[in-house]
């Protein structure tokens, strides 16, 4: 079971998951490295940073940026990059710890 599949089940049997996010698309909200802690939701909201699948590929960390009743949730990167439509979001991020310090929080 790789770190997606462990997180996605965490979050559906436990209702929240931590897993470690790498890569620069999210800066600079979140850097590289950074222990992200995702809460499985009823709804989700423009601006929500998701944990996601999106044309049958993991998204860790990217933000939804358009909601649409028939289309589902726009996902994208801090700086533009669409990934695409999905109607299925695992959890979104509450908590982001980098360095022992608290970078990112959204209740």
């Amino acid at each position: 079971m790789n770190k997606y599949e462990r997180l996605k089940k965490e979050l559906e049997t436990v209702g929240t998951g931590k897993m470690k996010a790498f890569g620069s698309s999210m800066l600079p909200i979140l850097k590289s490295g950074t222990m992200l802690t995702f809460r499985r939701e009823q709804a989700y909201a423009v601006g929500d940073i998701v944990f996601c699948k999106v044309k049958g590929r993991y998204i860790d960390a990217h933000k939804v940026t358009k909601t649409d009743a028939s289309k589902g949730y726009l996902i994208a990167n801090n700086h533009g990059f669409e990934n695409g439509w999905t109607k299925v979001i695992f959890g979104r991020v509450v908590l982001g710890e980098y360095g022992n310090r608290v970078i990112y929080r959204k209740v």
